[in-house]
């Protein structure tokens, strides 16, 4: 793991950490506007402006460990996928939670399926502007556009938000998907019945905000949620499911240069490390 003199609010021990932080600078499958792979060090760099309490919750932020960035290897995105799951793997042997920092959002992959050798009931509830439900995507399986359709494969799944997808993608999400919304997330309600007491991990793809709150992402669609709006499904979810991991993914902070995403990442991480733990 890589090293950093910037750390989050509170960082603590890992010994002592049930939830784990780490980040994932990776963005080699990009395909208009790269740059998410500073995404986690903008965010601990944002959250150094953050107070640790919550006026969302009532509460502060608990104990909890920032491990650092994993070092990502050159290559394939195969090779990339194979490094971020050993440290997720070795995270979840350690009896710990995460949230994975990216980071695009391909990286996913590799941590619900490292979630998968643990939980075999495990769902997936995900947020994203996007249906990233290609089979392929420029000659590849593996990659940012097609990663719910790769979850979908592995996990039940949920999906809320998506304003944009190919008509052969809105197709297959309808009839792949335990519950889909596009535009909205009125139905998480309808997810959470479906649920019940299943471990569920929560991959939140940030371009699900509208681009007036969260410009800096590397493909953004208008007509997205309120931050309000997303804060409140997050901390609805967290008091009715068993929420076991989490990923924060498509923070390109090269896209906004006033910092005012990197700050709502990380006030999103703070909520929901407030929210489980």
């Amino acid at each position: 793991m890589e090293t950093f003199d910037g750390r989050y609010l509170r960082a603590s021990d890992y010994s002592h950490s049930s939830w784990v932080l780490f980040g994932v600078p990776y963005d080699g499958t990009s395909s208009f506007k790269p740059g998410s792979r500073f995404g986690p060090q903008a965010i601990r760099q944002a959250s150094i402006s953050l107070e640790d309490y919550s006026p969302y919750q009532g509460k502060t932020l608990p104990t909890f460990a920032d491990i650092g960035d994993i070092e990502m290897p050159l290559g394939t995105v195969e090779k990339a996928l194979a490094e971020i799951e050993k440290v997720a793997d070795g995270v979840i042997a350690d009896g710990k939670f995460f949230i994975a920092l990216g980071g695009e959002h391909s990286i996913t992959i590799a941590t619900v399926n490292s979630y998968k050798k643990k939980y075999a009931n495990l769902q997936v509830v995900a947020f994203d502007a996007h249906c990233d439900f290609r089979d392929e995507y420029l000659k590849g399986k593996f990659s940012h556009a097609t990663v719910l359709r790769r979850i979908a494969e592995m996990s039940k799944l949920h999906l809320f938000g998506p304003r944009s997808g190919s008509r052969n993608e809105f197709v297959d999400v309808k009839r792949l998907c335990l519950t889909f919304e596009p535009f909205g997330i009125s139905k998480i309600g309808d997810a959470v019945s479906i649920i019940g007491n299943d471990p569920v991990y929560i991959t939140l793809d940030l371009d699900i905000l509208d681009p007036s709150v969260f410009p800096g992402t590397g493909n953004p669609e208008p007509g997205g949620l309120a931050f309000s709006e997303l804060l409140d499904a997050i901390l609805w979810l967290s008091s009715q499911l068993n929420i076991v991991g989490v990923d924060i993914v498509e923070l390109n902070p090269m896209l906004d240069p006033s910092g005012a995403s990197a700050v709502v990442a990380a006030k999103i991480v703070r909520e929901i490390l407030i929210a489980v733990g």
